[in-house]
């Protein structure tokens, strides 16, 4: 099975930057695709050529695992073609009711594939009741969702555009509109043998976000870097180990944490205790964990409880991956912490609300931390400067 960086994949794809006006847009400006300005001739040379239907395992940036492949369902392979028609689905806001909403709405790569908001915005300019988590490195996801409810990518690309707050459409509705689009059409027929169906649709858009990755920040490099400093190079004869040192080395010259970060990351797998959860290539345990936000109130987010029913899960929510945090700003699942020193704050507090009140259902491992100021911005400064590196460029796609 191949191996293709996303980076060349998505380039090598119809990848063109959508400038055509007159078609609803984000209130936000985001750009979404525009229907019309892909044509037949352009999908069938690019369905003809020769690897476009070849399986692929997909290449992460510096800091992913070096083999992706157990994160790709048996049912579900990559394919460039596939791949491509899932980014078409992406930005297309013809699966929404009114034609304005598509997934990159709220997820768009322009804002940390998230839409910076408190909380997203659907169709008619309803409000929804969480913040939009990001797609970058969601391949590495167990579940997706801030409960989890979604077992799969596939399984979370189907719930938006049934959504009457969301996309306020029907799948009936758009396997319907994409059989009858001619483009769409011999693209499913290619690919999938057959019509647009809802599983087909979500396993294309599924493959798509695949490809999202975050990575090669300065941390990743210093990580990469660091067990080679207890190696004693100069009379080392294997080739691939020098070469491997060699490029660890030039990564991190390359890449340099401030000593500021490193004196953050230091706190961060230590006295801030940060890595209770935040742990693993995207630094997240993939868990559920009360961490206070959301709780107090007449109606107290439910968290992971709404899906298990288990009371110890009220108010727990899924640990988000760190990697280029600093663009996916606000913080926590309802967007209440603005800035990165407000995260960093809370939990100084140990999950306690600033007018002195906790959740009953706290998780266990968080608890009043005893950081100074300089601490606090040490931090700040990792996470932001040490953990902001390389995100998959994805270009606005012509739709057909």
């Amino acid at each position: 099975m191949n191996k293709i960086a996303p980076s060349l994949l998505l380039c090598g794809a119809l990848a063109v930057s959508c400038q055509v006006s007159g078609f609803s847009l984000f209130d936000g400006g985001f750009k979404l695709g525009v229907p019309g300005t892909l044509s037949l001739d352009d999908i069938r040379a690019s369905l003809a050529e020769p690897d476009a239907h070849t399986p692929f395992v997909p290449v992460g940036p510096v800091g992913m695992p070096a083999d992706l492949s157990e994160f790709i369902p048996e049912d579900n392979p990559m394919t460039k073609a596939k791949v491509e028609l899932g980014r078409q689905l992406y930005f297309d806001p013809r699966l929404s009711g009114d034609g304005t909403i598509a997934c990159a709405t709220c997820h768009h790569p322009d804002m940390g594939w998230t839409d910076n908001a408190p909380v997203s915005t659907g169709i008619h300019g309803q409000k929804g009741g969480v913040s939009a988590p990001t797609v970058m490195n969601r391949i590495l996801g167990k579940t997706q969702f801030w409960d989890g409810r979604a077992a799969s990518l596939e399984a979370q690309a189907a719930g938006p555009v049934g959504n009457p707050i969301e996309m306020g459409f029907t799948w009936e509705r758009a396997e319907k509109l994409l059989r009858e689009v001619e483009g769409y059409d011999m693209q499913f027929q290619a690919i999938f043998g057959g019509p647009a169906t809802e599983e087909t649709a979500t396993k294309a858009i599924a493959a798509f976000e695949r490809t999202v990755f975050a990575g090669g920040s300065p941390y990743d490099h210093f990580e990469r870097a660091t067990p080679f400093y207890n190696l004693d190079m100069e009379d080392e004869t294997d080739e691939d180990l020098i070469a491997r040192y060699e490029e660890a080395m030039q990564g991190e010259d390359d890449n340099p944490m401030t000593e500021s970060a490193k004196r953050g990351r230091e706190l961060f797998f230590g006295k801030a205790n940060c890595s209770a959860c935040h742990v693993g290539p995207d630094l997240s345990d993939e868990q559920f964990h009360n961490i206070g936000i959301g709780q107090m109130g007449p109606e107290p987010f439910p968290g992971r409880f709404a899906v298990t029913g288990v009371d110890a899960d009220r108010g727990a929510t899924k640990t988000p991956g760190l990697h280029n945090i600093v663009d996916t700003a606000p913080y926590m699942h309802d967007g209440s912490l603005k800035t990165l020193t407000e995260v960093i704050l809370h939990y100084k507090r140990g999950g306690t609300n600033t007018d002195g009140t906790k959740s009953p259902y706290l998780s266990d491992k968080i608890f009043p931390l005893d950081l100074n100021e300089q601490e606090i911005d040490d931090l700040v400064e990792f996470l932001e400067q040490g953990l902001t590196g390389e995100v998959t460029p994805v270009e606005i796609p012509r739709l057909p």
